[in-house]
């Protein structure tokens, strides 16, 4: 009798490929757009007396493939303590017994899942009329380098430039990319203004409380993966000109107006109506909505984290663990 696989960390990474990854993401996308998903509009708790916030992501793609919980911790006052600011845990049930089938640490699968939803935004949405080969990054850390990695299996990149505030942080990512993406030239920006007026392709990856970009910088025909900021309505990685300029894509609308600074913020000044937000990326994908609809556009990406995205990365994951033998079985019952 099979019972609760439980997968760590190293177990995790030990099966993840980030093609397949993007490849099973954008299905879960679609799948959502034609009604074969669900996930439901998710309530957040604040704990009180802490900075902690916890977010469950409930989603289901059925019948035959995947559904489950994910629940994550926010805490930012884990930076003072020298922890990670989001931890999570994955729970995978059997979406036709409704059986517990795997537990899985979330850190690995959610840095997978988050840069393989912006290669596929970059897919369906960067300009197809010309070359994109630059790539911007504003943030040098672990999704830095997912992205480098998840954006390469979508277009040609053969430039980065990358900017953080720490140099150690850069030099690690320069070292990262000279050992994992041979011929690819990486040129450390001053600025978050160089990266993006410099790159085809841009990704905001940082923890950003107030906007680091700004829509003056933007040009024609650019794509802009908004990422970093953390599922709270007062974050936020773009402001309000760029967000007006741009012809922007959600991952879900409903979380999008619920929890992303870069969506309420602007919503709140007056700048824009949610209805500049209504575009989710599985309609783009399905062609149900219409997506960059000319070189000139500038199409920008708006990411929060949805639970499709983890629970078929998860499922993809178990199939693999257990193909390989990895993990640890529990019999609960």
């Amino acid at each position: 009798m099979t019972g609760l696989l439980v997968l760590n960390q190293s177990e995790v990474r030990d099966t993840l490929d980030m093609a397949q990854v993007v490849a099973v993401v954008e299905e879960a996308h679609a799948a959502l757009s034609s009604g074969a998903a669900v996930q439901p509009e998710r309530s957040v708790a604040e704990v009180p007396g802490t900075s902690t916030m916890l977010v469950p992501m409930l989603a289901a793609i059925g019948p035959q493939s995947a559904a489950g919980l994910k629940l994550l911790a926010d805490t930012p006052d884990n930076k003072a303590r020298s922890l990670p600011t989001q931890q999570s845990l994955i729970l995978l049930v059997d979406p036709v017994t409704g059986t517990a089938e795997a537990l899985l640490h979330g850190a690995a699968i959610t840095q997978f899942r988050t840069a393989a939803a912006s290669a596929v935004a970059t897919r369906h949405l960067a300009n197809a009329w010309a070359p994109a080969r630059t790539l911007g990054l504003v943030g040098a850390g672990n999704q830095a380098r997912t992205h480098l990695a998840a954006i390469r299996c979508v277009r040609d990149v053969d430039r980065v430039v990358v900017w953080s505030r720490s140099p150690e942080t850069v030099e690690a990512f320069r070292e990262h990319a000279r050992e994992h993406a041979a011929g690819v030239e990486v040129v450390v920006g001053d600025s978050p203004e160089e990266v993006v007026r410099s790159a085809d392709i841009v990704c905001t990856l940082t923890p950003s409380h107030t906007p680091l970009v700004r829509g003056e910088w933007f040009r024609p025909g650019q794509h802009i993966n908004a990422v970093g900021a953390p599922p709270r309505p007062d974050h936020r990685e773009i402001d309000t000109e760029g967000i007006v300029r741009s012809r922007v894509v959600v991952d879900s609308y409903d979380t999008a107006l619920a929890e992303s600074g870069d969506v309420l913020i602007p919503v709140a000044e007056g700048a824009i109506t949610a209805e500049h937000f209504r575009t989710e990326l599985g309609d783009v994908i399905t062609g149900t909505a219409p997506g960059r609809r000319q070189a000139s556009d500038i199409t920008l990406y708006n990411s929060v984290g949805v639970g499709i995205q983890d629970m078929a990365t998860a499922r993809l994951v178990v199939d693999i663990a257990r193909r390989k033998g990895l993990g640890t079985e529990l019999q609960l019952s």
